[in-house]
C-alpha cells in the first residue's frame, strides 16, 4: 500500500496478513445496509476477493454474490431463534415473544440477534446508521462480553510511520479512570490480535510525567495505577504528550526511563473529543488509512462504519470481522 506522499505503508504486510486470515477463515458475515451502493461495491469487492461469504437480508443489487436470508428454507425457523433470544435478553422490561417479533422487523436489530445465535459470525453496519443506532442495537441484539462492562472502540491506523491502535474515538466521551484503563487493556489486546505486534500503550495527556497539573492529568495517572494492577504484563506509560509517544528523541528527553515513549503504538485518548479529532486529522490531512471504528467488549464481534466511508472501507471492516470472529473478541492479556 502506498500513501498519498509516496512511502510505503508499514502496515501494508500486516493488512494483507489480515487478508489472508480472512480468506482462509471463510467467515459469515451479514450486511444489513444493502441499499447502500457503496455496502454492494463492498460486496462485490469481497466476492472478488474470497474474503468472506456476504450474507443479505433479501434479493437485490449484488445478491449474486451473497447467500440471501430470505431465500433460506429455514428462515423462518431462525427467524423465532432469534425472537426467542431477543425476548429472554429483554424479559426484565416485560417483551413478551410478540413484543421481541416486532421489533425485529428492524433489519439493525435483527442482525445483531442473528450474530448473538450463530446464524452468522458477525456483521458490519453503519454507512446509514448512526454509531449511537450501531450501538444501541449491539447491546440489545448481542451483549456485553463476559466479564466486560464496557464498549469501546479502536480505529487501527496504518501510516507510512507505524501502524497504530487509537482508542477510543467512537464511544465514550468522558471515560473515568475505571473505564479509561479498561479502554487501554481492550486496546492492547486488540492490537495483538490484529497486528500481532507486542501493545506498547501510551496514556495520552497535555502533560508529560508531571509537566501541568490539572484534574484531567490526575485522571490519567490514575488510569495508569489501574492498567498496571489489572495488566501486570503490558508495557505502559502515562502520562505522555504525544510527541513524547511517538518521537524517539523527545520520548527519550521527557521520559527517559519508559520502554513505551517515543516508540508507542497504542495510544489511548483521554476522552472522546481528542480521540476523534485526532484519528480524523491523522486520516485526512496525514494520510493515514484509519479502519474502524473496531467494537470491543460485546459478546460477539461487530464492526462500525463511518457514514464517510468509502466502499474500501467496508471491505477491510469485512476482513477485520472476519479475523476476530476467529480470534475472539477479547484476549486477555
Amino acid at each position: 500500500m502506498q500513501t498519498c506522499d509516496g512511502h510505503k505503508s508499514h502496515g501494508s504486510d500486516v493488512l494483507e496478513a489480515l487478508r489472508e486470515r480472512a480468506r482462509a477463515a471463510r467467515k459469515r458475515i451479514l450486511f444489513p445496509e444493502q441499499s447502500d451502493p457503496r455496502v454492494q461495491d463492498a460486496i462485490r469487492a469481497i466476492a472478488g476477493e474470497a474474503i468472506c461469504q456476504p450474507v443479505i437480508f433479501k434479493p437485490g443489487p449484488a445478491d449474486r454474490h451473497c447467500e440471501i436470508f430470505s431465500d433460506r428454507k429455514d428462515a423462518s425457523d431462525w427467524f423465532e431463534r432469534a425472537a426467542e433470544s431477543y425476548a429472554t435478553r429483554m424479559a426484565e422490561k416485560g417483551f413478551s415473544r410478540d413484543d421481541a417479533r416486532k421489533q425485529l422487523n428492524d433489519p439493525l436489530l435483527l442482525a445483531t440477534v442473528l450474530v448473538k445465535v450463530g446464524y452468522v459470525d458477525s456483521g458490519v453496519a453503519g454507512s446509514l446508521a448512526t454509531t449511537a443506532d450501531v450501538l444501541r442495537a449491539c447491546l440489545r441484539g448481542i451483549g456485553l462480553g463476559q466479564g466486560s462492562k464496557l464498549i469501546s472502540s479502536i480505529f487501527l491506523i496504518d501510516h507510512h510511520y507505524r501502524l497504530m491502535t487509537f482508542a477510543d474515538c467512537a464511544v465514550n466521551p468522558t471515560p473515568d479512570p475505571g473505564q479509561l484503563a479498561q479502554i487501554a487493556i481492550d486496546s492492547a489486546s486488540t492490537h495483538r490480535i490484529l497486528t500481532g505486534h507486542e501493545p506498547r500503550v501510551a496514556l495520552l495527556s497535555f502533560s508529560t510525567h508531571g509537566s501541568a497539573k490539572h484534574d484531567n492529568v490526575d485522571k490519567v495517572l490514575a488510569a495508569l495505577q489501574i492498567v498496571k494492577e489489572r495488566g501486570p504484563g503490558l508495557k505502559v506509560c502515562g502520562e505522555l504528550q504525544a510527541d513524547a509517544a511517538l518521537i524517539p528523541e523527545v520520548g527519550a528527553r521527557k521520559a527517559r526511563e519508559s520502554e513505551v515513549a517515543g516508540n508507542a503504538n497504542v495510544l489511548i485518548f483521554p476522552d472522546l473529543n481528542s480521540g476523534n479529532i485526532a484519528y480524523k486529522i491523522t486520516e485526512h490531512l496525514g494520510g493515514a488509512h484509519a479502519i474502524g471504528p473496531i467494537l470491543q467488549g460485546l459478546d460477539k464481534p461487530w464492526i462500525d462504519l463511518s457514514r464517510g466511508c468509502k466502499a474500501q472501507d467496508i471491505v477491510n471492516a469485512a476482513v477485520i470481522s472476519s479475523v476476530l470472529a476467529v480470534s475472539g473478541t477479547r484476549n486477555p492479556m
